[in-house]
């Protein structure tokens, strides 16, 4: 009898513990604090996005979001080793962010980086799962550059698969025509 009356109370002890825990993870209360910049970014208002993160960063230095939100603008805004260098500091602070990845890779692709590019394109693969077809494109683009063109057209594949309709135009380009390419065009 006092088992099963202990074994019910470590159990309510447990519910209630679990539905008055703040299960939010740190990334998920920076979202929500900056809101403002991440509207901002989205309205593509990129300067004044800038200035928002850029004192977001100042003021919360160890905020893995404001780090990556003012890398997304340093990209957008084409400084692209700045871009790196915030968005290494955000994977630093927090190595889950997939979309980091995602930037820092199209940054080290714009300086063409090609290798780099392809480890973190493949990184934002795995992280993102299935959620974001950019991630398969812009690697097959790293390994288009890297001539591993037969995986190149697997990512592409996967990426249409997911609807994005560029990597269906991008297959519909050499090197991934078959046969005699330039009689068709000439035709």
């Amino acid at each position: 009898m006092e088992v099963a009356l202990l074994g019910f109370l470590f159990a309510l002890y447990l519910a209630i513990r679990y539905f008055f825990t703040d299960h939010d993870t740190p990334s998920d209360k920076d979202r929500m604090r900056f809101d403002k910049g991440i509207k901002l970014l989205k309205d593509k208002e990129i300067d004044s996005a800038f200035t928002f993160f850029d004192e977001a960063v100042r003021q919360h230095p160890k905020s893995a979001v404001a780090y990556a939100f003012r890398g997304r603008c340093q990209l957008l805004q084409d400084n692209y080793y700045s871009a790196i260098y915030d968005l290494t500091q955000a994977l630093n602070r927090d190595n889950t962010l997939g979309d980091c990845y995602l930037d820092r890779g199209i940054a080290f692709y714009k300086t063409h980086q090609f290798p780099e590019a392809f480890r973190e394109f493949d990184k934002a693969v795995w992280y993102l799962r299935d959620e974001q077809p950019d991630a398969y494109r812009w690697r097959a683009l790293a390994r288009i550059q890297l001539r591993q063109i037969q995986q190149a057209e697997n990512d592409l594949r996967r990426a249409v698969m997911l609807g994005d309709e560029n990597s269906f135009q991008l297959l519909r380009q050499p090197p991934f025509i078959k046969g005699n390419w330039v009689n068709q065009v000439i035709r």
